[in-house]
């Protein structure tokens, strides 16, 4: 463990950051909170520097990385580590979804399934008193009209947080925020070991481990992509190994946490082949069909579909091609044709995540194509928060690609939408920045690794 002033200096001003922005300032405040996110994500890139050009000059082996040895950093892993347990006791001030999770909780552990009821329609009913759901927890619900959408690993951690802290917000938040630091811990594990596996400097972990807007999504505003990202990484290990059982097995809880790994599936049947990779994926669903058991019902499919199509096509927050084909829906149209552009966008995305699994030609990497299937499903989706961009950043630790790094830093002008309070409204301009800037960076690294004898000079030294 290497310690220098210059390393206690940035370790002691970014924690001061990170409690700040997670104590002290609320996302109205977007000025404040983009020149403070501003500053850690600059002293992250001083720390990151070597290891993000290190993977543009290097693919396909770990090499030398200058400031980096080939054991892991423990000063910089300790940092990471530290830097989310600052964090511990903050109720989240940029993300109101904690709310329905601990709404969720009180029903499930009173006994109701809180897949079956509209907030809306039971406040200030006998059930809403008897499970401890009343209009102080009402009022800051985002989504009180829609029925849940969180998959059943989700509520049972729900439900442990409402038994644990029955009638206290902040020691919800707490129990939900250790699950999801154990998680982190685990991530960091993983990526070390399969990096190692796969004859990759272990250090690059730091990638995701040091990244501002990880450490301040997930375990910051209580998101649950900590967790998908541990469970699909678990699974990744497991088929490496070739227990690949298991590994759906750990599959099939990342899907009960998201639902995003189920547009995995194709790529792992490509992957396996296709005798065993369907058999792979039918044990993921059957597998993910058994932990849905406990609150089945047909009204229950019913609801989180209804909830599922209502998202797809009526939210709409930072997107990028919908926002062009809204202005010429607009245009052509004169109304929001979100109905029309939503399911065909969920079409086109269907089709290229199948695409991009089964066309050899595109290429032969896993880790490549689990990137751009990410991206082709984040460039099409109507809405798309901050915090959904960890799990391009975990991915891309396994690539050639730092775009999901660089859009990680931009993400974050996202925030100016609350600037003005209710109604919200977003600054279109700003949005425009974030995704220019991204593509052309994606296009510049496509450039790079097409063309790797043009590399610039600062690449090669890395």
């Amino acid at each position: 463990m290497t310690l220098t002033p210059f390393r206690i200096g940035w370790l002691a001003l970014s924690a001061g950051l990170y409690i700040f922005i997670a104590y002290g300032v609320p996302r109205e405040q977007f000025g404040t909170l983009l020149s403070l996110y501003g500053l850690l994500f600059w002293g992250y890139l001083l720390r990151v520097r070597p290891l993000w050009y290190h993977r543009l000059a290097q693919p396909g082996d770990s090499g030398t990385i200058p400031g980096f040895s080939e054991a892991p950093d423990r000063f910089l892993f300790a940092a990471s580590i530290a830097f989310r347990l600052t964090l511990l006791f903050a109720l989240p001030r940029l993300s109101d979804d904690f709310y329905r999770f601990i709404w969720d909780g009180r029903l499930l552990v009173h006994g109701f399934n809180p897949y079956l009821y509209l907030p809306s329609g039971i406040i200030n009913s006998p059930l809403a008193d008897r499970a401890g759901v009343d209009g102080n927890l009402f009022i800051y619900l985002n989504s009180p009209d829609y029925y849940t959408v969180y998959p059943p690993l989700n509520q049972a951690l729900f439900g442990l947080a409402a038994m644990l802290s029955p009638d206290n917000v902040l020691g919800n938040v707490v129990t939900l925020r250790v699950s999801i630091l154990l998680a982190e811990l685990g991530v960091l594990w993983l990526l070390v070991r399969l990096l190692k596996h796969f004859n990759r400097n272990p250090n690059l972990a730091l990638l995701y481990g040091l990244n501002p807007l990880v450490i301040l999504e997930l375990t910051g505003n209580v998101h649950f992509e900590a967790i998908v990202i541990f469970f699909v990484l678990m699974a990744v290990w497991l088929l490496v190994k070739n227990r690949w059982v298991l590994s759906a097995g750990a599959l099939a809880l990342a899907v009960c946490t998201k639902l995003l790994p189920l547009l995995f599936l194709p790529l792992a049947i490509q992957y396996l082949g296709w005798r065993r990779g369907i058999a792979y994926a039918a044990l993921t669903l059957v597998l993910t069909g058994i932990l849905f058991l406990p609150f089945a019902s047909v009204a229950l499919v019913q609801n989180v579909f209804s909830s599922i199509n209502l998202y797809f096509q009526k939210f709409e927050f930072n997107a990028s091609v919908y926002y062009l084909i809204r202005e010429v829906g607009f245009w052509i149209k004169g109304y929001n044709i979100i109905v029309q552009a939503g399911f065909w966008l969920s079409l086109v995305t269907t089709l290229g995540v199948l695409w991009i699994a089964f066309n050899k030609k595109l290429t032969n990497s896993v880790s490549t194509k689990l990137i751009l299937t990410l991206t082709l499903y984040f460039a099409l989706a109507t809405t798309v928060h901050p915090w959904y961009a960890t799990t391009l950043i975990a991915v891309s630790v396994f690539t050639n690609f730092r775009f999901p790094l660089v859009w990680s830093g931009l993400i974050w002008l996202s925030y100016a939408t609350y600037q003005s309070g209710l109604p919200y409204r977003e600054n279109l301009l700003l949005t425009a920045v974030e995704y220019l800037a991204v593509v052309g960076y994606g296009l510049y690294e496509y450039w790079i690794n097409k063309n790797p004898h043009q590399m610039p000079e600062h690449v090669m030294r890395a």
